[in-house]
């Protein structure tokens, strides 16, 4: 809703500056103790809402024992408590002698990874971590302390000139966090040159990436700006060792020729997938998630931050240009406590889909259905100029089309290109335009 011509959004920015000094959230630190293993007497002590736990030397807790994986295990506290999560380890993580995927944790309990004994302790010193005072950070709202602690991170993040690597499920809004990365950095007047790792084929992609004969790359095309390598868990070996290359010496070589020309990039990677699982089942290179995980941002799924469902609604209402009427009747609060109580599994996008279904017959659809149920029963909306509704429509059938069609022919881009009878290159645009997997 608006107020004297001010959304909600900018409301919560002019507070935020009139409150002067950055807020924070006060968490205590996890502490951890080994009382058996080879490193008996040693303690480790966060910085952090999360310890990470496993052999490998970038982890916070730095296991010499042989039956850790590389990145066993993390322990994270949130407004709900302490936990434990098991990442795929060889040898499983045991909590007072049960093995666990996921648990919950009080001071005092035991955790176990391979032959080491750990005594997990909620310390009385607390910590500070700093939230962004406004509800706003480029493309990506949010009042709630999870997502400014996200905003926060990216806003330290957007200054610095490491890799960052935004970890989450698909439409938490990763893609939107790797833009504000670079429009808020000191790279932000250079190129933000986007390649989707999983959408082509390892040949097209190490030739997108990299250039080819005379043609430059996407790397080449982003000198002096931002590389974002979305969905960067499909990079196939082969060009997980050539983007390792790239990021330890700054060069870049195109298939087919053997010099390596310098290049100048800061590269911001995404991912849904859980890469730490991935490097210890041998599927993707530790050194490369090393390089990559400079800086670690996560963003939070819907369901852990459902009280800024309503400022979503109304961001995303303005966003898709409904009118007065349109808003009004679909920020009811009855509505808005609704949609509240949803899970979400698609996280925001599901929820930006809902609405738009919403907002294209003009009322409140069942829950389950968002913007299918538009489509099922072939609405339009005719209140939208031609030329939009047109687009709209036009734009959802060739998300339908391009996902059965790859379907019907096993992924291979090739073979649909050529039953479709279009070029594989432009079958390759319409992936990366309308089934990118943020």
């Amino acid at each position: 809703m608006s107020h004297d011509g001010k959304t909600d959004v900018e409301i919560d920015d002019a507070v935020a500056g009139a409150i002067g000094a950055a807020p924070a959230i006060d968490v205590p630190a996890l502490v951890l103790d080994a009382i058996d293993g080879k490193q008996t007497g040693t303690r480790w002590r966060s910085v952090g809402e999360r310890l990470s736990i496993g052999s490998h030397p970038s982890n916070d807790v730095h296991l010499d024992d042989r039956l850790a994986s590389r990145f066993h295990c993390e322990i994270t506290i949130d407004k709900h408590g302490a936990r434990v999560r098991d990442r795929e380890s060889t040898n499983g993580t045991f909590v007072a002698g049960v093995r666990v995927v996921e648990a919950w944790l009080a001071s005092g309990s035991l955790v176990r990874v391979g032959k080491t004994t750990l005594r997990f302790t909620l310390a009385d010193e607390r910590l500070s971590l700093p939230l962004a005072p406004a509800a706003r950070f480029g493309g990506l709202v949010g009042r709630s302390v999870a997502m400014r602690r996200v905003f926060a991170l990216l806003e330290a993040y957007a200054r610095a000139a490491g890799a960052v690597l935004i970890e989450g499920e698909s439409g938490t809004g990763k893609d939107l966090a790797a833009e504000v990365l670079h429009s808020e950095g000191p790279r932000a007047q250079g190129p933000f040159v986007v390649v989707d790792c999983g959408s082509i084929s390892a040949g097209e992609l190490e030739a997108e990436l990299f250039g080819a004969g005379d043609a430059a790359g996407a790397v080449e095309a982003a000198h002096g700006g931002t590389l974002f390598l979305d969905r960067v868990g499909e990079l196939p070996p082969p060009l997980q060792l050539s983007t390792l290359r790239l990021l330890e010496d700054r060069t870049a070589r195109r298939t087919g020729t053997s010099d390596r020309r310098p290049v100048d990039v800061r590269v911001v990677a995404a991912t849904h997938r859980h890469l730490r699982e991935e490097v210890n089942e041998g599927r993707f290179r530790a050194d490369l998630y090393y390089r990559l995980a400079v800086m670690n941002v996560v963003m939070p799924p819907l369901r852990a931050h459902l009280e800024d469902v309503p400022l979503l609604v109304r961001h995303l209402l303005e966003r898709l240009g409904a009118d007065d009427a349109a808003r009004e009747k679909l920020t009811d609060p009855e509505l808005l406590r609704r949609l509240q109580r949803s899970d979400w599994p698609g996280n925001v996008r599901e929820l930006a889909n809902y609405m738009e279904g919403c907002l294209a017959v003009r009322e409140e659809l069942p829950l389950s259905s968002g913007a299918s149920a538009v489509r099922e029963h072939g609405l339009v909306d005719a209140f939208l100029p031609y030329s939009e509704a047109k687009r709209r429509a036009l734009a959802d059938f060739t998300r339908r089309y391009v996902s059965r069609l790859l379907e019907i022919h096993g992924d291979n881009v090739s073979r649909a290109a050529a039953a479709a009878g279009i070029d594989p290159v432009y079958l390759h645009r319409l992936l990366r335009r309308y089934l990118r997997d943020d």
